[in-house]
């Protein structure tokens, strides 16, 4: 696993905020050191040279991974694009 950056806090919005140590794509699950799935990747903020990471939580207790290491899941899965679903005209 490598290493991807630290929980910083948990937002009003209900996202968790992580400071980045390396870059992340959009869509990738973010680990614990046990394996356990902490977060999925919801947008990236913040300047370039000090981003950050705005992330959906996939836990209940997300209060006890703040201030904590997380890190990549190697078997994320492939971000897709969206498929139109409408009527083509």
């Amino acid at each position: 696993m490598q290493g991807v950056g630290e929980v910083l806090h948990l937002a009003s919005s209900g996202r968790v905020i992580i400071r980045l140590t390396t870059t992340v794509r959009d869509g990738q699950l973010l680990v614990d050191e046990a394996g356990r799935k902490i977060a999925k990747v919801s947008e990236m903020i913040g300047p370039v040279d000090a981003p950050y990471a705005s992330a959906t939580p996939l836990t209940n207790n997300i209060e006890k991974y703040i201030g904590k290491k997380i890190f990549m899941d190697k078997e994320s899965p492939a971000v897709r694009p969206k498929r139109f679903r409408g009527r083509i005209r």
